[in-house]
């Protein structure tokens, strides 16, 4: 059955979500057949794709041309994609000319944007132009530079009485659900429980109706950093390096390729040439 924004607000209580993040038609295609609900084109392709130290150097043109490939290998998928930062932030306008970009020109079901009870008027002005909207706080990556690092949100007493509140604000503004980043277990749950659309949590604990990792991250593949919240369910980095030297080896010692790899022509045709 399609994976829709739909689907997604009728699952609270009755299943959990399950989604990764995507960033080109191969690995959705993958995704897509292994039953996956929802794939997140995250700006997080900042780091595991392009580098970048954060996501606030990814631009709207990145995200429309990742976001492109994710949607051709994704059928029965929802897929989100993210705002990235500063196309939404300046202006209501903004917030749904570019929203409606990804999925005019992107192909999304959905778009993601960061923030609370101050995306407020952004989320309701994107509903309202009938397009679904994931909401995201807790840690949102975005602001980065604002927390000082990437830290734990929502900790003390006044810093959890916001995140419930900035949850409620997005609620209310037209979300079908909302991704619950780097956020105490206890708190996450509390949220969740307060809430009728979907948690999709990440660091966030079992408490949430759903989660979400960057799948390099979950196969090994990105090793610059992985966070505390990452299981690894298979290294496959290593097996891509493995490959790799074997490659090498077999092209420097002659090994590959061999006969069955080549493609064949008359020796007539050959000798008419000498």
């Amino acid at each position: 059955m399609k994976n829709t924004s739909v689907t997604f607000k009728e699952s609270k209580n009755k299943e959990k979500l399950t989604m990764l993040t995507a960033y080109d038609y191969s690995t959705a295609k993958l995704m897509d057949e292994s039953g996956i609900n929802g794939i997140l084109v995250g700006d997080s392709l900042g780091m595991v794709c392009l580098g970048y130290e954060d996501t606030l150097p990814v631009t709207m043109e990145d995200m429309i041309h990742h976001t492109k490939a994710v949607s051709r290998g994704a059928k029965n998928t929802l897929v989100v994609a993210d705002l990235p930062f500063m196309s939404y932030q300046t202006s209501v306008y903004d917030a749904v000319v570019n929203a409606g970009r990804l999925i005019k020109e992107g192909g999304a079901q959905a778009i993601k944007l960061e923030g609370g009870k101050d995306m407020h008027e952004q989320i309701k002005a994107i509903v309202n132009a009938s397009i679904p909207v994931m909401g995201h706080i807790g840690l949102t990556p975005q602001s980065v530079n604002s927390f000082g690092g990437f830290k734990v949100q929502g900790k003390s007493e006044e810093a959890a009485k916001k995140l419930l509140e900035d949850a409620l604000s997005v609620e209310k503004a037209g979300a079908f659900a909302i991704v619950l980043e780097c956020v105490p277990v206890k708190l996450a749950k509390l949220v969740s429980s307060k809430l009728s659309i979907p948690t999709i949590g990440i660091g966030a604990g079992d408490g949430c109706d759903g989660q979400i990792l960057v799948y390099q991250d979950m196969l090994g593949m990105f090793s610059d950093f992985t966070p505390k919240f990452v299981k690894k369910y298979a290294n496959v980095g290593e097996v891509m390096k493995l490959a790799f030297k074997e490659y090498i080896n077999e092209v420097k010692d002659g090994i590959f390729p061999e006969e069955k790899h080549g493609f064949k022509i008359d020796d007539e045709v050959i000798e008419k040439l000498y």
